[in-house]
This record gives C-alpha cells, sequence and structure tokens, in this order.
C-alpha cells in the first residue's frame, strides 16, 4: 500500500508532515510505502533532520516534486486553476491516477475537497460527497456533512446516512449503527421541507438503522452512531463542540488550581484528566475522511503535529483494508434499485 502525504501543506508544513511520515514508517505495517509531495530539496532536508534517511535509501520514502504551495488564504479552485503545481494538486492527480493508494493533507479544507471531487471523483452512483467528523464522545460520533455542502437535498442526506453508516461498521466495527438526523425537534414533522423529505427517505431505508430525529441537546449523550446534517449546520455543531470542550477545559483548569485544597484534588485527578484531555486531542483521531470520494482522502488539522499524520497515514491504511469504498458502492446501489423498484411498483397500482 502506498499513503501519498501533501508535505507542503498546514500551519507546520513541511517540518512536522515530514516527520509523521517518519513516525509512520516506525509503528505501522512495514508494507505500507509514503509518497512525500512538496519541495525535493526542503523535505529531504527534514527526512534528514527527522532521521529518516534509511527510509529514503530503501524506497518506504519517496519525495514527488512540486513547485508550488496551496495556501489556506487561497481559494479553493485554486488547486485546479491557478496553482496546478502545488504540493496538493500533483498530489491529488498522483492518487487519481492510481500512484498511490489513499492521500493525507493538512492543507486548506475547501481547496483538498474541491480537488478532491474533481480531479479524484466521486464514488460511482454518489451524488455528492462530504466530511466526516468523527466527535470523541463517550459513545464515538460520526457527524457528515461536516462542512462541505451548505445546500444540500433530501438524497443527498440519504446518502450520507449510508457513506457514515458504511464507514462506523468497516472502521469501528459496529454493527448496524444507529443514524441520527440533526433537527430543531425529534418530532417527523420538525426542520425544513428538506430535511422532512430526507426524514421520509431515511425511514423508509431498510439499509438505515434510522432513529429519527436528534436534537442539538442529544448530541453528546450517545444517541446515535451517525448524526446527519447539512454543511453549514453539521459545521456549526462540530465549532461549537470544539469550543465547549476549550471552554470547559479551561474552566476547570482555573478550578482545580484556584488554592492549595483544589491543587490536590488536581493531582489526584491528573490521570482522568489526561485522558479526558487526549479524548479531545485532534492528533489522536488523525483526520476527516471525505467519503464519497473514489479513492481515500484524509483531511488532517491545520495545526496537525507529527502524531496527528500518523494517525491519519494509519486512518488511511484502514480505509483501504477496509473497502470501505466497495461497501459504499453497493449500498448505494441497491438503495436505488429499491427506490426504483418501490416507484414501479406504485405507478401499477
Amino acid at each position: 500500500m502506498k499513503i501519498i502525504i501533501d508535505a507542503m501543506s498546514g500551519d507546520n508544513a513541511p517540518g512536522e508532515i515530514v516527520r509523521g511520515a517518519v513516525l509512520a514508517a516506525k509503528t505501522l505495517a512495514p508494507e505500507y510505502e509514503y509518497i512525500l509531495v512538496g519541495d525535493s530539496a526542503a523535505v529531504t532536508k527534514e527526512l534528514e533532520s527527522a532521521d529518516g534517511t534509511s527510509y529514503l535509501q530503501s524506497g518506504r520514502i519517496t519525495v514527488a516534486h512540486a513547485d508550488e504551495v496551496l495556501t489556506m488564504e487561497d481559494d479553493p479552485f485554486d488547486v485546479i486553476k491557478k496553482k496546478k503545481n502545488s504540493s496538493m494538486s500533483v498530489a491529488l492527480h498522483m492518487l487519481a491516477d492510481g500512484i498511490g493508494d489513499a492521500l493525507v493533507s493538512a492543507g486548506n479544507t475547501g481547496a483538498l475537497f474541491t480537488g478532491a471531487s474533481m480531479i479524484v471523483r466521486c464514488v460511482k452512483g454518489v451524488r455528492r460527497a462530504g466530511i466526516a467528523a468523527l466527535i470523541p464522545f463517550e459513545r464515538p460520533l460520526l457527524l457528515m456533512d461536516a462542512g462541505a455542502n451548505v445546500t444540500v437535498t433530501a438524497e443527498y442526506l440519504e446518502q450520507f446516512a449510508l457513506m457514515g453508516a458504511v464507514y462506523m461498521e468497516k472502521l469501528f466495527s459496529i454493527a448496524n449503527p444507529a443514524v441520527g438526523l440533526a433537527n430543531n425537534g425529534t418530532e417527523s414533522h420538525k426542520g425544513t421541507p428538506v430535511i422532512a423529505e430526507a426524514y421520509e427517505k431515511l425511514s423508509a431505508n431498510e439499509q438505515i438503522n434510522f432513529i429519527g430525529n436528534v436534537e442539538g441537546k442529544e448530541v453528546p449523550f450517545g444517541k446515535c452512531d451517525v448524526l446527519v446534517a447539512d454543511g453549514f449546520t453539521g459545521n456549526i455543531i462540530l465549532k461549537l463542540i470544539e469550543g465547549m470542550g476549550s471552554f470547559f477545559m479551561k474552566r476547570m483548569k482555573r478550578m482545580l488550581y484556584a488554592n492549595i485544597c483544589t491543587k490536590l484534588s488536581a493531582l489526584v485527578l491528573k490521570k482522568e484528566l489526561y485522558q479526558l484531555k487526549r479524548d479531545f486531542d485532534a492528533s489522536e483521531a488523525g483526520g476527516s475522511p471525505f467519503l464519497g470520494i473514489s479513492k481515500p482522502v484524509i483531511k488532517a488539522h491545520g495545526s496537525a503535529d507529527a502524531r496527528a499524520i500518523m494517525n491519519a497515514c494509519r486512518q488511511a491504511a484502514a480505509y483501504v483494508t477496509g473497502n470501505v469504498n466497495d461497501e459504499i458502492v453497493r449500498r448505494v446501489a441497491q438503495s436505488k434499485k429499491t427506490a426504483a423498484d418501490t416507484a414501479a411498483a406504485q405507478s401499477n397500482t
């Protein structure tokens, strides 16, 4: 398996990205290979400082040159127009051409999603890909879509549910994942016309274990395994959860270090507090997959460090070995066939 890594994108590129590739080579399966895409001189220099020269010599890590860098400030369409020689664009074309099996990038989310959709293309039968974000509650929650599609149709939401369920089955071994629809009430008639139509589609789809609408207050408490939303709503949910996590950690730290008694309590709770902080550490998850793209594309956090890049590579490898896309193709095709059969039967009555 070959994992392509965009070495020049992200806040800590190329240093932490290259170190992440070296860490992956040391930690993950020995048969995995890594292709670092970026300025060859800069990448090679970082490999030397990260003790990765031996992997370069053995061929487990290779370097593919790219002249340009696509920044966080660039327009998303620059990846296919103005900056075709950027490390992100070159990496996406390599993935599309079959040079690698998966791609990891910590770069501009909009550009990466645009490039993945237009260069690598969607899985057969999928109308629109989406960003799937794993939220580390006590019962892990996959939020789909977390920001790619502001405007959706009921069919998009139905496919988001199918793809999210497949991902949780394959990578987290969750049998028949429970799927909820983000809404402003639990009643079936609540929400916009698109949400109400999606409710009907999800209820009728026998491939989806649909448990109904999920209100915001229910999201952290294990109501479902997959939460379906349009990208606008999903991104607000995700950012609010991230912000509240940071808020409560700061308040807890202030409370526990207020005086000598609370400091003693902090010592007693040190292990639990460390685990809580680790649970919400983006570097542990690795990144967010773009579900619906024909080959695995993992978006690592913009501030990803070496550990986050290593975990993103682990995630990419699991996506490939789990045959996630094959199962998505099968279920989408089955869903469309069932819908067509139902419509034909109704027209004949």
